[in-house]
């Protein structure tokens, strides 16, 4: 069950979801809104290894905007930082972005109960388009979870995302045994 206004309200209130910053404006009828930050990231190597640490270049999105291009993978991260107890949040692009030919993510949509952080957005996009620190990117839709938990996320030893952070993270696939 997708959770409403209402309940996104009454879940901020009891601390099961943490939004920072929140600004009510933001919030839809059963979704809230999050803002690209000011970082972006790209992987400095340009083959990928999952066994291996690829290491990122970050970037900051000056006032006059960032032109992304196709066939680069950018990594991205929300303004906001969050926080679920109760719910598992889905991070879906807004039309308003995909009509400007933009994916904010790749696969991981959705987020565990316990999660505590600011999202990675892995960008790529169909044409060249000029983004902007602080526009909308995204919003969160929040599950209400049936039964109860046993090992939240934030809780894992095994957790690879859960340092907070205000910059774009790269994978952590290297840390799996495989």
């Amino acid at each position: 069950m997708i959770l409403s206004d209402v309940k996104i309200l009454e879940a901020i209130d009891k601390g099961e979801i943490v939004i920072e910053p929140f600004r009510r404006d933001c919030l839809g009828t059963n979704s809230y809104d999050v803002h690209l930050g000011k970082w972006l990231a790209i992987y400095k190597d340009h083959i990928l290894d999952a066994r291996k640490h690829n290491e990122i270049q970050s970037i900051e999105i000056p006032e006059n905007g960032f032109v992304l291009h196709p066939n680069t993978l950018y990594l991205g991260v929300t303004e906001e930082y969050t926080e679920t107890h109760r719910t598992v949040p889905f991070l879906e692009g807004k039309s308003s972005v995909g009509r400007l030919g933009i994916d904010i993510h790749a696969t991981a949509g959705k987020g565990d109960v316990g999660f505590c952080n600011t999202w990675t957005l892995e960008i790529s996009c169909t044409h060249p388009v000029r983004v902007y620190a602080g526009m909308p990117i995204g919003q969160l839709i929040y599950f209400r979870v049936d039964g109860e938990i046993e090992t939240y996320y934030n809780r894992k030893d095994n957790a690879k995302y859960n340092v907070r952070t205000d910059k774009p993270v790269e994978s952590m696939m290297w840390k799996n045994r495989f």
